[in-house]
């Protein structure tokens, strides 16, 4: 190396320039040792599997795929939205019941504790006066015209002595008034003939159906979605990690270089404190990234229903080659299987909610002004009675009654309900018409956007190829060119910048098309997004045409076998007012 110093710094920098010159005729170098060093699944693009360390660690190994299949299998508003189509099934077979016919039982049984008809069950069937008791039965008073007159007035004096002494209510003693023990046994049928509001309200109740089965499949792909992006920006994140501690090491790098120049006497203090100033700048930057990265999992774990404490290994990575075309199996399958694949604002899901909330609305409307239509419908009533004279009646006693009617009612005045319920209804159906035209108006623009994005995307993605090749090429020239003292430290600084960006836009640019290709892929079927403020309520009430209907619809005919056949009410079966 020489004798004294002199010679001993020039062996040193003559070593470090053959050192350096076949480092750089080789292409190795802090980077190119680090892009070596990485595994398959950081080098290469598609959907493969990490380092084999992360299964050392215990951690679960979660793929794209798997983390939505766990999503869609555990999430809470996918189960909130098949519940409210459920319950938009119930309401629709409530209201098609009432095209059926109504049939009901019934068992009854009454106790008499005092009847009005006691005093006619008391009276005596003898004469109050003394003497002779007075026939059980009087003879039939027959005139003969060929008697005396006298022996015709004696005959009919006789007749009428008797009929006074006699119970004149002797012979309603056996008919059900006042009786002690009532049991009946009976059966009640309707039939709607003729009813409009039922008409409506049934046909209401499909529409909210329907958009309850179009909101089910709209959750699960805004669910998708969501899962792929949190995904991603888990990878991104870890990518993210990678550059700054790269970056990182990189400025502890060049701060021991400027240490040993500091110590030779080739640099300057000022130099040696700008290296220890970069490298501590870089310092909260990977403290931020590994900040980011904790919160980017704990959204994804919390979309997967995953315990927060569980450690998590991605292995689907971002790629970088054209193999980020592709879309999750899980996607595409929900995709094909799909029957809409049109990207057109008419085949938006939420159009289509907004489209069968004017159904319903208009079902409603015919509801409403079928009130004023008559309601025909038929009814029977067909009972078992017995009026035993105490314990239990046998099969001897009852007695059959059975009854048909048919029942035609016509409102003629209900005190303005039934305009102002058709009031209503029109003003129902016009906000829902306002709500339809203003969706659309959403959905076009939101698709419009989605798809600028993702030409956005597809160009960035194309502008960054290549780029991190040359920037991670530019900073071993320049770090070789900073220790032959050839360029200043600055020059270093802003090579390290440039790679630093480049690898990060190149990360960020992957993440992007992924998202933006998922997003059209799934576009049909996703709620509207970046709503404006204005409008956000409308396209909230036009997603959410699965509330359930006011419907009311006719209790099942109770039938009342203990009144007489002729005093019974006609039961109607027909829709109860709200």
């Amino acid at each position: 190396l020489g004798a004294g110093r002199g010679g001993t710094l020039a062996g040193i920098m003559g070593f470090r320039k053959l050192a350096c010159a076949l480092a750089l005729a080789a292409g190795v170098g802090p980077m190119a040792a680090r892009a070596a060093a990485q595994t398959p699944a950081q080098n290469h693009a598609g959907d493969t599997t990490v380092a084999a360390g992360d299964t050392a660690t215990g951690a679960r190994q979660l793929s794209l795929d798997e983390a939505l299949r766990l999503a869609g299998a555990s999430s809470e508003d996918i189960g909130i939205a098949r519940a409210e189509a459920e319950r938009a099934e119930g309401a629709r077979q409530s209201a098609r019941s009432l095209y059926f016919p109504q049939l009901a039982a019934s068992v009854n049984y009454t106790r008499t504790l005092r009847s009005q008809f006691r005093s006619l069950e008391g009276a005596d069937t003898t004469t109050s006066t003394p003497g002779p008791p007075a026939p059980v039965s009087c003879p039939v008073f027959t005139p003969n015209p060929s008697l005396p007159v006298t022996a015709r007035l004696d005959s009919l004096e006789q007749a009428v002595v008797c009929a006074s002494s006699v119970n004149p209510f002797a012979g309603f003693q056996n008919l059900p008034f006042g009786r002690p023990n009532q049991y009946s046994v009976g059966l009640a049928f309707s039939q709607q003939v003729f009813n409009l509001r039922t008409i409506g309200q049934s046909e209401a109740a499909s529409a909210q159906l329907r958009g309850a089965r179009i909101g089910v499949a709209s959750t699960e792909a805004q669910l998708m979605l969501d899962v792929t992006q949190a995904y991603y920006d888990a990878v991104l994140s870890d990518r993210l990690v990678q550059i700054a501690e790269a970056t990182l090491e990189q400025a502890d790098t060049t701060l021991s270089q400027a240490q040993l120049a500091k110590q030779v006497g080739n640099q300057s203090e000022f130099e040696l404190l700008q290296a220890r100033v970069t490298r501590d700048n870089q310092r909260p930057v990977v403290i931020q990234r590994h900040a980011d990265r904790e919160l980017a999992y704990l959204r994804l774990k919390q979309l997967l229903n995953v315990p927060l404490e569980q450690t998590v290994a991605l292995t689907t990575t971002l790629g970088d080659s054209a193999a980020t075309s592709g879309l999750p199996a899980q996607v595409a399958s929900f995709t094909a299987a799909a029957p809409n694949a049109d990207t057109s604002a008419e085949a938006r899901a939420p159009v289509r909610q907004a489209d069968e909330a004017v159904a319903a609305q208009r079902g409603l409307l015919k509801a409403s002004t079928g009130q004023r239509w008559p309601a025909i419908s038929l009814t029977s009533n067909f009972s078992e009675i017995a009026y035993p004279a105490s314990g239990i009646p046998s099969t001897g006693d009852f007695l059959t009654d059975w009854s048909v009617a048919v029942s035609l009612s016509v409102p003629i005045f209900v005190g303005g309900r039934i305009g102002g319920d058709v009031h209503s209804a029109r003003a129902g159906l016009a906000s829902a018409e306002q709500r339809l035209h203003q969706t659309r108006q959403l959905a076009r623009l939101d698709s419009r956007t989605a798809e600028t994005q993702l030409a956005a995307a597809l160009a960035a993605w194309e502008a960054s190829e290549g780029t991190g090749e040359q920037a991670s090429r530019a900073y071993q020239i320049a770090e070789i060119r900073y220790r032959e003292g050839i360029s200043t430290q600055t020059e270093l600084s802003d090579s390290r910048i440039q790679l630093q960006q480049a690898e990060a836009n190149r990360a960020r640019a992957a993440r992007d098309l992924k998202v933006a290709r998922t997003r059209v892929a799934l576009l049909p079927y996703l709620p509207l997004a970046n709503v404006p403020s204005t409008a956000a309520g409308a396209a909230a009430q036009a997603t959410q045409s699965a509330q359930p209907l006011e419907i009311g619809p006719a209790p099942a005919p109770t039938p009342n076998p203990s009144a007489p056949a002729g005093t019974r009410p006609a039961i109607q079966a027909g829709v109860a007012s709200p």
